[in-house]
């Protein structure tokens, strides 16, 4: 390759080199998706974003999009097609039924299924093979609803308490279990939906997705294990957290547990879950070489 070829394009040689039919329209779309969804994401930063249980939501919009415009850049040919009206519409009806109505599940959802009508459009099926992957996991960020993630979060939330509480127990620890309340020392914690619900699962699904998309393994079986692997994986990342709040209260008090560490929690929970994930993958490649698979 040579020094030319080599060098980083700038932001106007990228533009320059977009597909013709997208060139005199991506202001347009552009200050058009402002408009009709930046009401939205003004209420989501100061509500629903704001809180533990959705506060992923702004990461996966942003890695969403970001591996969107990566994707759709790459495209040097494209031929759009009328077919991307029938989701562009429907994705507009969902919009505003749900903006009309306040359910969050159908104003957020809407936006995949726009953006998916939007490439069809302009980038035909090759654009939107390509924004597969993208899209897919936009659709981490929807919220569900609340009778759903309740009625699914509570089994998982005392699971995860029943396990730390077991191991704290063995560990030596004056640990007690009421549901989803742990009693150590003069304490009492309440495990929330942040530190083991639902939510916390698709945020570790995303990242056990996004973790997979970026290694680019061919391999369709350990795709496939690993996402299925990134469920107990998230589990005991979820046990992790709940651990160190706890260990943290018993030594240091109330304060401490509730403080900043409560917040480096969610740090850690990510971090933990992330090194499960490379270890399980390679432990799978090591299983790959050992049985000579491909």
């Amino acid at each position: 390759m040579s020094p030319a070829e080599a060098a980083p394009r700038s932001a106007w040689q990228v533009l320059a080199q977009l597909p013709r039919p997208l060139r005199p329209l991506l202001a347009w779309l552009l200050l058009g998706w402002v408009l009709l969804f930046g009401r939205s994401y003004w209420d989501l930063f100061h509500g629903l974003w704001t809180s533990d249980e959705q506060g992923h939501g702004p990461m996966i919009l942003a890695v969403g999009l970001w591996l969107l415009a990566r994707r759709l850049l790459s495209l040097r040919e494209a031929q759009g097609t009328a077919w991307g009206l029938p989701p562009l519409a429907l994705g507009l009806a969902v919009y505003l039924l749900g903006r009309s109505q306040s359910i969050w599940t159908l104003e957020i959802g809407a936006q995949p299924l726009v953006l998916a009508g939007l490439v069809l459009l302009f980038l035909g099926w090759r654009g939107l093979r390509l924004a597969a992957f993208p899209l897919f996991f936009l659709l981490f960020m929807i919220p569900w609803p609340g009778d759903w993630t309740a009625a699914l979060t509570t089994p998982l939330k005392i699971a995860v308490s029943g396990v730390a509480s077991q191991l704290l127990y063995w560990a030596g620890y004056p640990v007690g279990q009421s549901g989803v309340v742990l009693t150590v020392g003069p304490y009492q914690l309440m495990v929330a939906d942040a530190c083991a619900g639902l939510n916390s699962l698709f945020t570790l699904e995303a990242l056990g997705l996004l973790y997979m998309n970026v290694m680019q393994h061919t391999a369709v079986w350990r795709n496939t294990a690993l996402a299925l692997l990134v469920v107990p994986i998230s589990f005991a990342a979820n046990v992790l957290r709940v651990l160190v709040l706890v260990l943290v209260t018993y030594h240091f008090g109330d304060a401490a547990g509730q403080g900043f560490i409560h917040g480096f929690a969610g740090l850690l929970l990510m971090l933990a879950a992330l090194l499960l994930i490379m270890a399980v993958d390679g432990l799978l490649g090591r299983l790959a070489r050992w049985r000579g698979w491909s």
